[in-house]
Order: structure tokens, then sequence, then C-alpha cells
């Protein structure tokens, strides 16, 4: 009765879920959404207790599949922080363990978990969970970019998360082999962070029988998960049983027992481990994501612009091909040639393939797409990722963020057929009454001009390339893949044999979890994605 007591302030009414035994309870929740937007938000934070700023906390953050027993573990954890024991026949919960058949139907909200007022039941800190959506989303890859996103956003806001203690990877025992899903979603993740992140990266294991998990930590090896290893080079892992709620019955007595044994030797162990963690600050992951992010704009607005440098192009052809076989005529400022005019429209955005402050910044006076598709946590262009020291990094002429807007439409590229006189084409090359034939080296001019800045631009996404290499902990993700991919193609056009060799050797390194992501996401990525994975085989 007194525990019960001890625990009847974080009880609400009605909080029975099940009697049991064990009686299974719902706690008391202080919910918060860190970016105000209501039913929409993607952030939120929960609380049970208060906090104590003189009390030391560890966060983890959590990644795992539906169905791999993340929210049974989130449970475990807390009631192993409660100092919940099997003979309280208690079971306290915060977390729903639904299942679902429906992939396409899972949320992309990032939920924390603050784990408050237990210090000294059986750890000397408190806790904080990061539980996050599982990426493999059947509607596309923009919105497992947004999941990523969404965990930027958690570690740039003030309220948010800035430091973390361990990432765990959550896993059954019975796993021999990580499903091309699973390897999809550890790889993504892992290439949110830095290289001093590998250390803190460890597996854990739920649904264990007691055993060895041999065949999990056989899978995560072959999957090449980089993570923390211990002295027999193992992943550093903990394991977990997940019947602990289980209704006691005299056929599951026997079971319940051994799953309690499991679990609290790999909660003791987990504690260790993290009682031992230095924090790790995640300024690195945030700069890992600025630069994806970057990269992803840059080769998107780079694809835009070699559209339209095309169809440029390709007025500029036709006009030289019929003023060349009518040079005759060139003194006649009323002679006429008929060529495919490229030019600038808007298009309306799907409103509902994207949330919170969904939209493109595009740029008002280049005419351009700056960051679509993706930037779905800018609530306006100033605060946009591709903006630095207050200008566009992706836009032709690095325009002030003041000459950006974010709206429900982006720029396309059309043709129009149109005729124009030897008089209106001297006026649009600014040629004026020089003679006829610099109209022709005006045109071929343009038409190199044109090649050189789309040089410009396949070496600025070259450079975050670089960057990332320098500073994540994996660059070969399928994000990456699928820029990499188009990058080198372009760029063996254009002979750029040492940049080529370059990013040659970094595709080379794409191990069989990116491959596994891309067979993955040869059925959602988007199309786009498809796209480039087809060429690239």
């Amino acid at each position: 009765m007194a525990q019960h007591q001890r625990f009847s302030d974080f009880i609400s009414s009605n909080a029975v879920i099940a009697k049991g035994p064990p009686t299974r309870y719902r706690l008391r929740l202080d919910v918060r959404n860190l970016d105000r937007k209501g039913d929409d938000s993607r952030l939120r934070i929960c609380t049970v207790g208060t906090k104590d700023p003189s009390k030391p906390n560890r966060t983890i953050l959590l990644v795992g599949e539906t169905g791999s027993g993340k929210s049974a573990l989130i449970n475990s954890l807390l009631n192993f922080a409660m100092g919940v024991k099997q003979e309280d026949k208690k079971w306290f919960e915060i977390v729903d363990d639904v299942k679902t058949n429906q992939p396409e139907s899972h949320t992309l909200k990032v939920s924390v978990y603050q784990i408050f007022g237990f210090e000294g039941k059986t750890l000397p800190y408190s806790l904080t969970l990061i539980d996050t959506p599982g990426y493999g989303d059947t509607r596309g890859i923009e919105y497992d970019a947004m999941i990523s996103r969404n965990l930027n956003d958690l570690f740039l806001s003030e309220d948010g998360v800035h430091e973390v203690h361990a990432v765990g990877l959550v896993l059954k025992a019975s796993e021999n082999r990580l499903s091309d899903r699973l390897m999809y979603s550890f790889q993504s993740v892992m290439s949110l962070f830095g290289k001093d992140m590998e250390q803190k990266i460890v597996a854990l294991i739920t649904h264990s029988d007691g055993g060895p998990p041999k065949n999990a930590l056989q899978a995560l090896k072959v999957a090449n998960i980089k993570c923390a290893k211990n002295e027999k080079d193992d992943p550093v892992h903990f394991v977990f049983n997940n019947w602990l709620s289980t209704e006691i019955t005299e056929e599951t007595e026997f079971g319940l027992a051994l799953a309690w044994n499991v679990t609290l030797r790999g909660m003791s162990k987990l504690s260790d481990f993290l009682g031992k963690s230095t924090p790790q600050k995640l300024d690195s992951a945030v700069r890992v994501l600025t630069e994806r992010i970057q990269l992803e704009a840059c080769v998107n607005n780079l694809i835009d612009k070699m559209d339209l440098f095309q169809h440029k192009t390709t007025e500029i052809e036709q006009t030289l091909k019929i003023l060349n076989e009518h040079k005759d005529q060139l003194e006649n400022q009323s002679f006429t040639v008929e060529v495919d005019e490229p030019y600038k429209d808007k298009e309306e955005i799907d409103r509902q393939r994207f949330f919170m402050f969904g939209g493109a910044v595009t740029c008002n006076v280049c005419k351009e797409n700056c960051h679509y598709p993706g930037c779905t946590l800018a609530w306006k262009p100033s605060v946009c990722e591709v903006m630095k020291s207050g200008r566009c990094i992706v836009c032709t002429n690095k325009c002030p963020a003041s000459d950006h807007v974010k709206e429900k439409w982006k720029y396309v590229t059309k043709t129009r057929r149109v005729r124009k006189t030897i008089e209106e084409l001297k006026n649009k090359h600014e040629t004026g009454k020089m003679e006829n034939e610099n109209l022709l080296e005006k045109l071929q001019s343009e038409k190199e001009k044109l090649e050189g800045e789309k040089n410009k631009l396949l070496d600025e996404a070259y450079q975050h390339i670089v960057k990332l290499e320098q500073i994540a902990l994996k660059v070969d993700s399928v994000f990456t893949f699928i820029d990499l991919d188009f990058l080198i193609k372009v760029m063996n056009e254009r002979g750029d044999t040492e940049k080529v060799k370059k990013m040659e050797e970094l595709k080379s390194r794409m191990d069989e979890g990116v491959m596994a992501g891309l067979r993955y996401g040869l059925q959602y990525l988007g199309k786009k994605a498809k796209k480039l994975f087809k060429n690239s085989k």
C-alpha cells in the first residue's frame, strides 16, 4: 500500500488499463508540443514528475521498427527507474504498445519522454528517452527526410535535447538477418551523426529468452552497422524480455520469472553503461544534417537549372542554325526566326504532401527553387537551412534572404514557340547596332556561359560531399547515394576524372546496409530516387 501511495501522484483517475495481475496503470503525463503546432505537431515532450536541476540526467535516443519492442522497452525503462519489482504485481505505462500492419499510417512525430522524481530508486539519475518514428515510409523518401529534420529541430530548439548518452538500436533477439527496411532505418539514423557518435551507439535486444543473442549480433555485423564494440569485437549490447506486463497465470508464472530476471540483468548493465557514459553534444549532428540538406538543395536546384540550361541551349542552337543558313538575311531587321523559348512559370505544390511549415523557398530575383522539396521546418526564408549569413547559398546570384519567399508553389520551366525578328534578337542579346556577325558570336558566348554556370553548381555540390566525408559518421547513406550517383554521371560527361574518381571511391564503400536501403527504396523512395537508382545499376 505504501508503494501504491508513492506512485499515486502520477496516476490519474480511470488510469487502470487492465486489472491483471499485474494491475496495469497509465501514468499521467504533462505533454507539450515543442513546435507549438497543436495536433499537427511533430515534436512533443511528455514528462512524468518534476525535474530537479541538481540531479543528473541520462538521455537515450531509440531507433527501431514497429514490432521490435521499442514501446515495451520504454515502459520497462520507466518501471525500472520507478523501482517496480515483480512481487509488486503492478505495471506502469506511458507508451501504447500498439502494433500495426500498415506502415504507411505511422506518424512522423518525434516523442521525448522525461522521467523525473524517481532518482535513487534504482538509478542515481533521471531518464530522457527520445522515441523516433521508423524510417521506410511507403509515401516516399521525403517523409523519411522529415523525420531527420524533426530530430534536427529537436536538437536546435532552446527547449529541446542538446546531448545524448546513448543511441539504442532496438531489434529482436531472433533477428538472424536484418530486413532491408530495418537496415535502411538503422543506416538512415547513422547518417545523421558525426564521427564522434560511434562509441555511443549500442544494441538494445528485445524478446530475449535469456540466451546469448547470437543471431541479432551476427545480423548487425553482416549489415556493417557502425556502433560501439566490446572486448570480443561484438556490438555493445543489452538484452531484455517483453513479457513483463503479461497477466500472471499458472501457465505464465514460470516464464514471467525468467523474463524479469533477463530484463533486470539487462537494465542493470545498461545502467552501468549510462553511468559511465559522458554526454555527447549534438552539435556535430546538426552540422551533418545541415550539410546533407544543403547538398540536397544544391542538387535539386542543379537539376532544375540543367533542365533550363538544356532548353536555353536548344533555343540558341535553333537560332544559330537558322541564322547561319540565312546569313544573307541578317541585314533585314524584319527577318524572323521561329524557336522554342523557355520561360519560368509557377506551379502549385500538393499541400497534402507537407506538414508544419511545408512549402518551397524560392528567389524572386533569380526565379529559382532554392529549397524544395524538404523545407518543412522553416516558417520564413531567413531561417531556412540554405541561408548563410543572411544570403542564399543556392540561387544563382546568392541573393539576400529578403529576396526570397516561402509559398505553396514552386518554379517550373516551360517552353513556348515564338517568332523573333533580327532586331528583337539583337535587343535581347544586347548587341545593339553592332555588326551582325557579333550576334552569332554573342549567342555562342551565351551558350558557353550556361555551361560555365552548370560547372560552378557541380563544384558547389561536390564540396558538400567533401565536407560530409570529413564530419559524418556515415557519409555513404541512402540519401547521399541518390545525389552522389547523379553527380558522378554529370561530372563524367564533363570529363572531370579526378572528382569522379573520388566520388566513385565513396560509392564503392556503399555497404550491404545502404544497398538494402536502396532495394527497399526502389519501391517507396519516390520518382527522383527511382530514376537515379535505375540509372545507376
